[in-house]
């Protein structure tokens, strides 16, 4: 019989890392960050009470944990959809990968934008890893109109930071709307739909 394949350290801490996050991201829409306790995370993900201490320190190292995998999951995604697109192509494509994002995973994303919001409370440690996924958000959306406006796809008058920074914000206050009745994805793919045609009549490339 053969023997059985014995798992390395880092296998094994990629397994229990993944049970974490998901323990960490149910107990956060659950409860709530306040309730969401590094004990209760250990346990809910099968381990000893005091694993995810060890692991992550405190709440707020689990909560960058958190925020950090999240947003690479959700930038898999964005790269992989946006590839070799720019301008009002990248931003369609970047908006219908998000409601799909939303649907497939929506405690991911609940949870994720939960400690968004968490982090305008004065002093969080969350704040430099808040900013740091919006700076590279908004760098995309630049980047995008940018290389539309070199192409000759968007008029030279459009100001890429001024249009990057309504397109952030518009998904951030859809997000936020859906949070407050997360039942109702309907109403998020329409407010989705209705953001592609604003920023398509932008860049006049809707009709």
């Amino acid at each position: 019989m053969a023997k059985a394949l014995r798992l390395t350290q880092v296998e094994r801490k990629e397994i229990s890392d993944a049970k974490m996050l998901e323990a960490a991201i149910n107990l956060i829409v659950e409860r709530g960050t306040d309730q969401a306790t590094l004990k209760d995370v250990g346990e809910r993900a099968g381990f000893s009470r005091g694993l995810a201490g060890y692991r992550f320190g405190n709440k707020a190292g689990l909560f960058d944990f958190v925020l950090r995998s999240v947003g690479d999951e959700w930038l898999g995604e964005l790269t992989a959809v946006t590839r070799g697109k720019y301008g009002y192509e990248a931003m369609a494509a970047a908006l219908d990968a998000h409601i799909a994002f939303c649907e497939e995973a929506p405690k991911h994303v609940e949870a994720f934008y939960r400690l968004w919001f968490e982090s305008l409370s004065p002093n969080s440690p969350l704040q430099p890893v808040i900013s740091g996924i919006h700076e590279r958000r908004r760098a995309d959306v630049i980047s995008w109109i940018e290389q539309a406006v070199a192409a000759g796809a968007a008029p030279d008058k459009v100001s890429a930071e001024l249009l990057a920074d309504q397109y952030c914000a518009s998904v951030i206050g859809i997000v936020y709307h859906w949070i407050s009745d997360p039942g109702n994805l309907d109403d998020m793919r329409a407010r989705h739909n209705g953001l592609k045609q604003v920023m398509g009549a932008m860049l006049r490339e809707v009709e």
